[in-house]
């Protein structure tokens, strides 16, 4: 399965409680924080729920 790289860009303060969790479930829990995980439907998904606050990269 595809590997992503997604780093966080933007803070969280003054964005709603989902989003919020959501950057953790992923977790991020500073800004500058990068983790690898796997490219699955569930992880795209939140992923795309919070793609104004992180940057995302394909790891080959």
């Amino acid at each position: 399965m595809k590997k992503i790289k997604v780093t966080q860009t933007k803070s969280v303060i003054d964005r709603p409680e989902r989003q919020k969790r959501t950057m953790v479930a992923l977790g991020l829990r500073k800004l500058n924080a990068t983790v690898e995980v796997e490219a699955t439907p569930a992880i795209l998904g939140m992923v795309r729920k919070v793609n104004h606050l992180v940057t995302v990269e394909e790891l080959a």
